[in-house]
């Protein structure tokens, strides 16, 4: 039986810009099997949309809050939703 998927989008804030936290984001998605996005805000957030299943999604968001060793993440805005089938064309970073 498949898994339910979901879709997990994320406001992460802190010194997340400049330090190479899109980059990490997107291995640790390749990583797990996540689809999505990932972005610099105008404001020097990031915003995360992932899709998968839960168990890796909240695997992924627990190594996202870390972040790289450079990165320090003071406050994460998420938000879930269950949804019926993902795009399989990746993790891309975009601008």
């Amino acid at each position: 039986m498949p898994q339910d998927l979901y879709e997990l989008h994320l406001i992460i804030s802190g010194r997340v810009q400049g330090v190479g936290f899109r980059y990490f984001t997107q291995k640790e998605a390749h990583r797990l099997g996540i689809v999505g996005w990932v972005r610099n805000t105008t404001d020097g957030n990031v915003e995360m949309l992932s899709c998968g299943d839960k168990p890796s999604l909240e695997e992924f968001l627990s190594t996202v809050t870390k972040g790289p060793s450079v990165s320090k993440v003071s406050h994460l805005q998420t938000g879930w939703r269950k949804i019926d089938h993902m795009d399989s064309s990746g993790f891309a970073i975009t601008y």
